[in-house]
């Protein structure tokens, strides 16, 4: 093929290896290519290095394996030093390196064994949560769910080599098992599930430097203690806790990553909750078979009043102002108020639900009050059946001079009463009267009570 020459690179014993190179034209000439193959190749000073063409590159060929006074470098440092012209198979190089993984971990890799353990120092694990949804809290079972990305960091210089030059990014399970890794776990999840869809959602990424990232999903169920005592306007802190699970910290040490250890996804919102802040801490658990290192995550949460606004809080304040109607009926209206105040009642249930009892129980105490009488101003009472019209008195004066001098609860008094002979229709009971205006004071002092409930009541909660 024109433009292409197939040169063969001699290396030292005992390989020998064969390699195609894209040959540059004398056009295509980078300004580094006399530097580059300086680092590979030789020519005798009769030879240019910078003149191309089939018939030099021959002549490099001869005169780079015909002299016996020169040899050439290693292959993987020639290629490292050629100009981008070069194209050399990507794959072929990332086989070669993990080739060279492959006899890290056959030669004198010890998985139990922590990247510091021949240094007697703890290995430090940077960690970092990447929480992609974000489960509203349950108050009945006081958890919430979350489906997050747990990614560790560390140092392993038994993976160091200098023949990597590139990072491996690899999710083969095998090299999961193979390698050294944290053994860390959730203290306060009650429920953890890996993803396997479609594949197992874990990556192992090899560094050159022999940094270790090593990233894996969870779907996980938190316990959640919350203090309800001022639901709906309550605010609740979450705690999502890392730990090390064998290894004590004299052998390995947990530390949230510098910048943003925690992170939300984007658009991540709860159906009642607001996340007001994240607060990242470290730990330590103690117990008797020694100290371990831990990680905390401590989440501030506020629930949202506006849902609660349109759920609860409109309409007990309309029930309540409705149970407000009755004070404005007569006071012989028993079924309208009874069925007005019970239904009320019945349809609040919080701590509105006080005043539509009062309203009931100032009902109860009003009809009492107007249907009470004493023995004197029953005596003068005539009072007019509905049906025949005849004056039932008699009665009446029998049933009064048995009571002697105590009131009395008469069940068949009428709006019509004569008292004291005085045939106007005007009442002058006293008990009537107080019955009204028992009443009246009723209409400006329950919505007076109410306001001053509210305006205490919000203030408690928000301040």
């Amino acid at each position: 093929m024109k433009g292409m020459n197939k040169i063969v690179v001699d290396i030292l014993p005992p390989i020998n290896v064969e390699k195609e190179i894209k040959w540059p034209t004398q056009s295509e000439q980078p300004s580094s290519v006399h530097s580059s193959l300086k680092a590979c190749y030789w020519s005798r000073k009769s030879t240019p290095i910078g003149e191309w063409g089939e018939q030099q590159a021959e002549a490099k060929k001869w005169k780079c394996f015909g002299s016996t006074n020169h040899r050439p470098v290693a292959i993987r440092f020639c290629y490292a030093k050629m100009p981008a012209s070069y194209s050399v198979a990507k794959k072929a190089t990332k086989m070669d390196h993990l080739q060279i993984l492959d006899s890290l971990l056959k030669k004198d890799y010890d998985r139990r064994a922590t990247p510091t353990n021949h240094l007697n120092n703890a290995t430090t694990v940077y960690c970092e949560l990447y929480i992609r949804s974000f489960g509203s809290i349950s108050p009945a079972t006081m958890d919430y769910e979350v489906d997050l990305y747990l990614r560790q960091k560390w140092q392993d210089e038994r993976l160091k080599h200098a023949d990597i030059t590139e990072v491996l990014d690899l999710n083969d399970p095998n090299l999961v098992k193979a390698i050294w890794k944290p053994e860390v776990y959730f203290p306060n999840a009650k429920h953890a599930e890996f993803q396997f869809v479609t594949v197992p959602n874990v990556l192992i990424r090899i560094n050159p430097d022999g940094e270790i990232l090593y990233m894996l999903r969870l779907k996980l169920t938190f316990s959640c203690m919350m203090d309800l005592s001022k639901f709906p306007l309550d605010n609740q802190i979450c705690t999502m806790e890392v730990a090390s699970f064998s290894k004590t910290i004299e052998e390995l040490r947990l530390e949230w990553k510098t910048m943003n250890p925690v992170i939300m996804g984007k658009g991540l919102k709860m159906p009642q909750f607001e996340i007001v802040d994240i607060v990242p801490s470290e730990c330590q658990e103690s117990f008797q078979i020694g100290n371990y290192s831990c990680l905390v995550a401590e989440f501030y949460l506020s629930r949202s009043v506006g849902f609660h606004l349109v759920q609860s809080y409109l309409p007990t304040i309309l029930i309540v102002v409705i149970s407000w109607v009755s004070f404005w009926m007569d006071v012989d209206s028993v079924p309208g108020r009874t069925t007005l105040g019970v239904t009320t009642l019945l349809a609040v249930s919080s701590q509105s639900s006080a005043f539509v009892f009062c309203a009931l129980l100032e009902f109860t105490f009003v009809n009492y009050m107007w249907r009470k009488l004493s023995p004197e101003i029953l005596r003068k009472t005539l009072i007019p059946d509905g049906v025949n019209g005849d004056v039932i008195a008699k009665g009446a004066t029998q049933q009064i001079n048995e009571q002697q001098e105590e009131a009395v609860a008469v069940t068949v008094v009428k709006k019509v009463i004569l008292t004291h002979g005085d045939l106007s229709g005007h009442v002058t009971n006293k008990n009537m009267i107080m019955a009204r205006q028992i009443d009246e004071y009723s209409r400006l002092c329950f919505p007076l009570a109410f306001a001053l409930f509210n305006v205490l009541y919000w203030y408690y909660y928000l301040a």
